[in-house]
């Protein structure tokens, strides 16, 4: 009655589900696999964010990258903004509009300095207009942010290109910036939340990351995927089981023939 498993058809099918079940527990272990990456980098990001400010230089030095475990750490640094070497970040839309970041260098004391990105400001009327850029506050000035690394083409997907502006970048890479500035720079920027004393205009404030569900996505695909291996063995066994209740009732047909005649 089984002989029928043999067959090059069977055999074929057979061959698809042995290949299919491996590659869908590889499948569902990758996306686990994704949930607790994604789920330890949201509750990291989150309690930096959630945590009380720390004087920056405790993080950040000079010629130093950020670690990726101090990313949006909350962070406090006092210096003079020095609007001669400011910056435009290109291509940072915001709400939906095209628009700008606005560095401008911190001069913090001892020949040392941080980029902060004060905000965002809206695009010119046309693609070589200027933006408005409200002026950085004079005098001593205390920012509070959160710590970013340094952007990479890696890191951030934008491709670095020859030929922009004057005063324009793409972007915002401590170690680059750095070259022919009169101070160092520490690595790493601070992406502004707070600044003392309120300047009476200032960029739109950059908003805060959002952690999304902590990989719940990757969760889901995880558990579908293994549910598509017991899926694909009940349809196996269902097939199997439908061509046995076939075969049985041609047979007694062809018995009930016979009898008859």
């Amino acid at each position: 009655m089984y002989r029928f498993l043999l067959t090059p058809r069977w055999l074929a099918l057979h061959v698809v589900v042995l290949l299919v079940i491996p590659a869908f527990v590889f499948l569902g272990r990758w996306q686990f696999g994704r949930f607790e990456e994604r789920s330890a980098n949201s509750e990291r990001v989150t309690a930096n964010i959630e945590a009380a400010p720390v004087p920056l230089e405790k993080l950040a030095t000079p010629g130093q990258p950020v670690r990726d475990a101090d990313r949006f750490r909350q962070v406090e640094v006092t210096g003079a903004y020095d609007p001669a070497h400011a910056l435009l970040v290109r291509r940072r839309p915001q709400e939906g509009q095209n628009g700008f970041y606005v560095l401008t260098p911190l001069v913090t004391g001892n020949g040392t300095a941080v980029i902060v990105n004060r905000g965002w400001v809206k695009a010119g009327a046309t693609a070589d207009a200027a933006p408005e850029v409200p002026a950085p506050p004079t005098g001593q000035v205390t920012v509070t942010g959160r710590l970013r690394l340094s952007e990479t083409e890696e890191s951030s997907g934008i491709r670095e290109r020859s030929g922009l502006p004057p005063g324009q970048v793409l972007l915002i890479n401590a170690d680059k910036i750095g070259q022919g500035l009169p101070y160092r720079l520490v690595g790493g920027y601070v992406e502004l939340t707070e600044q003392s004393p309120k300047p009476a205009a200032a960029p739109a404030p950059v908003p805060a990351p959002d952690v999304g569900a902590g990989g719940g996505l990757n969760l889901a695909y995880g558990i579908q995927w293994w549910l598509f291996i017991g899926i694909a063995v009940v349809g196996w066994i269902l097939l199997i089981r439908r061509e046995v209740a076939e075969r049985k009732a041609g047979e007694h047909s062809k018995d009930s023939v016979a009898a008859a005649n």
